[in-house]
């Protein structure tokens, strides 16, 4: 009986990745780009919402990445307050909350992070008019100004949902 020798079939499959420009790595590595994609995806402009909803509904795409997709939503607060739906801005700041405390860089973004997520607001609320349009202004404002003083220390052990 003729056996194939698995040091061909090693080398081989080892050698794949480098001939695919793929650094190889430990399996539990996350990319080494993380950081930019987080930057990315935490971005006060709609582009870079557009794209981080787009990652959150496709999560398994990003896997290796290792990011923390949980949420509580608007925390203590109502996630559609007038009906307004809030809870897809807050999910987005969770996430940056949670990947940026994980990282060990969440002061230094946290305004951004903050910032990110007022504009997440307004851009809803740019959907409506009337009373409706000045009473989501004004929750807007409200729940960035809540997450500008209390964000990291209120909650700092979020449930889930």
């Amino acid at each position: 009986m003729h056996r194939r020798p698995t040091t061909t079939l090693t080398a081989a499959a080892l050698a794949l990745p480098l001939a695919l420009g793929v650094a190889a790595s430990p399996a539990s590595a996350a990319p080494a780009d993380k950081p930019q994609v987080l930057s990315r995806f935490t971005q006060t402009g709609a582009s870079s919402y557009r794209t981080w909803l787009a990652a959150r509904r496709n999560q398994s795409a990003w896997s290796a990445y290792g990011f923390d997709w949980s949420t509580d939503y608007c925390t203590a607060a109502p996630d559609n307050p007038f009906g307004i739906p809030f809870q897809n801005s807050c999910a987005r700041h969770d996430f940056g909350y949670r990947n940026y405390k994980a990282a060990g860089t969440f002061t230094a973004n946290k305004a951004r992070l903050d910032n990110a997520f007022y504009a997440d607001l307004k851009r809803v609320c740019a959907n409506y008019r009337g009373l409706k349009k000045t009473a989501c202004a004004a929750a807007a404002w409200t729940y960035h100004k809540a997450a500008d003083e209390f964000g990291s220390a209120a909650f700092p052990v979020a449930i889930t949902r």
